[in-house]
């Protein structure tokens, strides 16, 4: 396979989203003197307001059920650790795997998904509301750093992956704005960069494994209830018979599971993806794109990997005690969207003097920590939730 010159990680394939072959951003903008195109991306990003709010906004469990439970901001951590791993071995483009990882939740709401059904239901006459959508009007318009454009005016490449999901309206509404953009391929049915497709893996990756971790200290999901599960079964007996002392230090037999779970899956992607792209035959960034999806797990790894999914849908993200939170946050949510409707006075000038009340109602949700989004709640019904 053809290679380029690239980062410190070794040679770039030919496959790699080449920074200096952008396709630019939606402002001009003259090039930096010592950063690629994908390293001012991160950068922007990661100054951004949005990426600081992560660390307040719930993955699983809210915000004030533990200081050690992952958050936005951890699990983007995590997914950019991930990614970078394996990009390097197939010779992707590591930072810009680094800047999609670090921005694909930038627009999720607070309370997790919660958050997001009970918003995208109070926007269901108004254009609704995605969480992948919303990550995207981040970048490109509500974050305001910058004198000459709204946003961070991230390339192409980087906003690409940001927005993984797009029903086709909403594919249509950016092609209106975008010709040729982001929006495109949704339409043409053809597949992001490689890079964007291994973010989109490596996030599915890192939240099987940590809400496993979570799962537990938080009580909510047993080692017995997982050891049904064949993916996790399997590197924990592994675990045991060549360090038999772990059975006495659960807590340690849990860390080196997952991590041997990890490793395997990362291996088992790197191999079942350059398998792919040697029998695709494809010799470029382009090509690939055209080529239908090219990351991937093995049908053996995808088949356990789902298994595990479905045990942590039914047991972890359904269970009671995390399903009374979940009612108790889109509570929240709806009546915060109530009241800012009726009063738009209550939310920052900016915000109220939009010409679009509903939308610009659910940028400001959207944009809240939890407890912000519980102390206001609180200031507007006089009553305390969670």
């Amino acid at each position: 396979m053809a290679e380029l010159p690239g980062q410190a990680g070794g040679l770039l394939s030919a496959l790699a989203c080449d920074p200096a072959q952008s396709r630019g951003r939606r402002h001009p903008e003259p090039a930096a003197p010592t950063r690629n195109a994908y390293q001012r991306d991160r950068d922007r990003i990661v100054h951004s307001t949005a990426f600081r709010r992560l660390v307040y906004k719930t993955q699983v469990f809210l915000n004030h059920e533990g200081d050690l439970f992952r958050t936005r901001l951890t699990h983007s951590l995590e997914v950019a650790q991930l990614g970078r791993s394996i990009a390097r071995a197939l010779g992707l483009h590591e930072d810009l795997v680094e800047a999609v990882a670090l921005a694909h939740d930038l627009g999720h709401t607070p309370f997790g998904h919660a958050g997001q059904d009970a918003l995208n239901a109070c926007m269901a006459e108004h254009g609704g509301f995605e969480h992948n959508l919303q990550s995207l009007r981040v970048v490109d318009q509500l974050e305001e750093r910058y004198p000459a454009f709204d946003g961070l005016n991230l390339s192409f490449e980087t906003r690409e992956g940001v927005l993984k999901h797009c029903s086709r309206a909403n594919a249509e509404q950016l092609e209106l704005a975008e010709p040729g953009g982001v929006g495109r391929r949704f339409i043409d049915r053809t597949q992001p960069s490689l890079e964007a497709q291994l973010c989109n893996l490596a996030d599915a990756i890192a939240y099987n494994a940590h809400d496993i971790d979570d799962g537990v200290r938080s009580g909510l999901i047993s080692i017995e209830q997982l050891l049904q599960v064949e993916l996790f079964a399997h590197y924990h007996q592994q675990a045991v018979c060549e360090h038999p002392a772990l059975a006495h230090k659960p807590r340690r037999l849990l860390y080196e599971t997952i991590r041997r779970m990890l490793s395997d899956q990362v291996y088992d992607v790197i191999d079942t993806t350059r398998q792919a792209v040697a029998l695709a035959g494809v010799q470029s960034a382009d090509e690939a794109r055209l080529a239908g999806p090219l990351v991937g797990f093995s049908p053996q790894m995808k088949a356990r990997t789902g298994e595990l999914k479905k045990f942590l849908f039914a047991s972890l993200y359904r269970h009671p005690q995390v399903m009374q939170t979940t009612g108790q946050a889109q509570q929240a949510v709806r009546e915060l969207f109530e009241a800012y409707v009726r009063q738009p006075s209550e939310m920052p000038s900016d915000f109220a003097a939009s010409a679009d009340l509903h939308r610009s109602v659910a940028d400001y949700i959207a944009g809240m920590t939890d407890r912000f989004a519980l102390r206001e709640h609180e200031r507007l019904t006089g009553r305390k939730l969670l």
